[in-house]
């Protein structure tokens, strides 16, 4: 049976739906590289903050469409609003068979992997992608293990989704309670580290500082979640802002006290030499199980982050098909589960797929990258934009600091394209041709009618 949206999210939901997506795994995996780019100690925590402030600056203009339009879809409106129909649709199409699968595939990779460390029912069996033709997958073979966790965590946070909102939700208030609990726990053993603690020998092998930005924007990517859910977010027109803005800062304040936890256990030299910084600072106080408890809390962050991706991105598939005929079947709320059902099992499919083609997450980011700043570019302008195209829209929040703060992030997000089509113009210009695949299917979507005119959304009573 077909419904709409109901608004479900607290604040306190809100708030663990960007966090645990925010947190996945990347703090684990580049701080040492984001060390290896600055000089010392304090430039590496300053490149810290100064990922967390650039964040805030993107996350303030979502949080003004955010309230102004609290619908679900978040980019897929606000660019449907400020550019045409075929922006938003494009949007829609990208994230259906590109960026959203790709993130929901490499946050399950970085979950398979440790999860394999742990208990690998397979040992010794691999999948040859090495005898593949195509460039792309020219890659090391990879465990059968790896592949069964990785689809195994799509699989079973589908179906918890697909059961009902409120199952969903808990899911994610739990694993991000955890996760953030463990980080916790990082920062306490590091500061009971032994008086002789290693600070590392040798010499810092230098990245550039671009490439550390870059790493850093990567681990704070996910703020930006909050609006695909809008229309679920009870008292959206105060708690989408709430939600933006503390989860952002609550994340800048735990990846301060996490990296200041690898300096004192580590030093800078060790942090920035470390092949496992976070392995490394629980080894120097439990080197016998150290391993396995960073294994069990990587796991657990991975799947929080994975779990979000998969609540969010069938939101966004919803807001695609509810305006356009030939994803219908995807524009169906059912009313029984209070989700996407359809648009849920269809990510899921893509995802599945992209775990057996890609094998592995280095190829799921990559196959991400190309256009996800493009868009964030977008929709950053689309706050100007909508401010000239329709000012007599009510906004309960307008971004402080404007137009600087928004002008500060488009400028970072052209950087970040620029940098990712220096680094592989090849899978930049693969995500450009599928992003172009989709204005035939607009222009076919066009002729057949939207499903839903576009006609701009007063906020209910429940939001005043």
């Amino acid at each position: 049976m077909q419904d709409t949206p109901k608004r479900q999210l607290t604040l306190f939901d809100s708030t663990c739906l960007i966090v645990g997506i925010i947190i996945g795994a990347g703090i684990y995996e580049v701080a040492p590289m984001v060390a290896a780019g600055t000089s010392n100690w304090w430039g590496f925590m300053l490149i810290w903050v100064a990922g967390g402030l650039l964040s805030l600056c993107g996350a303030l203009g979502y949080a003004e469409l955010g309230s102004a339009y609290p619908r679900e879809g978040g980019d897929y409106v606000y660019l449907n609003r400020a550019y045409g129909p075929w922006a938003g649709f494009l949007f829609g199409w990208i994230q259906l068979v590109v960026v959203r699968p790709g993130d929901i595939v490499g946050m399950a990779f970085i979950f398979a992997t440790y999860a394999k460390e742990l208990y690998d029912p397979f040992s010794g069996w691999m999948v040859p992608y090495h005898l593949l033709p195509l460039e792309v997958y020219r890659q090391a073979d990879v465990a059968v293990s790896q592949l069964m966790y990785a689809a195994l965590a799509v699989i079973v946070l589908t179906a918890i989704h697909v059961i009902g909102v409120r199952e969903g939700k808990w899911t994610q208030n739990v694993l991000t309670t955890v996760k953030a609990i463990g980080l916790l726990m990082i920062v306490a053993v590091a500061f009971f580290a032994p008086a002789d603690r290693g600070t590392g020998t040798g010499t810092v092998n230098a990245l550039p500082m671009s490439l550390a930005l870059i790493l850093v924007m990567f681990t704070f990517g996910g703020w930006n979640e909050m609006a695909y859910v809008a229309a679920e977010v009870k008292d959206s027109r105060r708690n989408i802002v709430r939600a933006l803005v503390l989860g952002t800062s609550a994340v800048t304040v735990l990846y301060l006290l996490v990296n200041g936890a690898f300096l004192y256990a580590l030093g800078y030299e060790g942090v920035a030499n470390s092949s496992a910084v976070a392995t490394d600072t629980v080894s120097t106080l439990f080197p016998k199980v150290g391993a396995g408890l960073i294994a069990g809390l990587v796991c657990i962050s991975a799947l929080g982050a994975t779990n979000g991706l998969i609540f969010t991105g069938a939101r966004i598939s919803y807001a695609l098909g509810a305006d356009h005929r030939p994803f219908r079947l995807l524009g169906r709320w059912n009313t029984g589960t209070g989700t996407p059902v359809l648009a849920l099992i269809t990510q899921a499919i893509v995802a599945l797929v992209l775990i057996v083609v890609l094998g592995s997450f280095v190829n799921a980011i990559l196959y991400t990258a190309a256009v996800v700043y493009s868009f964030y570019l977008a929709t950053s302008l689309a706050v100007i934009v909508l401010r000239w195209k329709e000012p007599d829209v009510e906004r309960p929040y307008r971004v402080s600091g404007f137009p600087v703060t928004t002008l500060i992030f488009s400028a970072v997000c052209g950087y970040l394209i620029y940098r990712a089509i220096i680094y592989k113009p090849q899978v930049a210009a693969a995500g450009w041709i599928i992003l172009l695949v989709g204005l035939p299917i607009y222009w076919l979507s066009s002729r057949a009618g939207r499903a839903v005119p576009e006609t701009p959304e007063k906020p209910s009573d429940q939001d005043r």
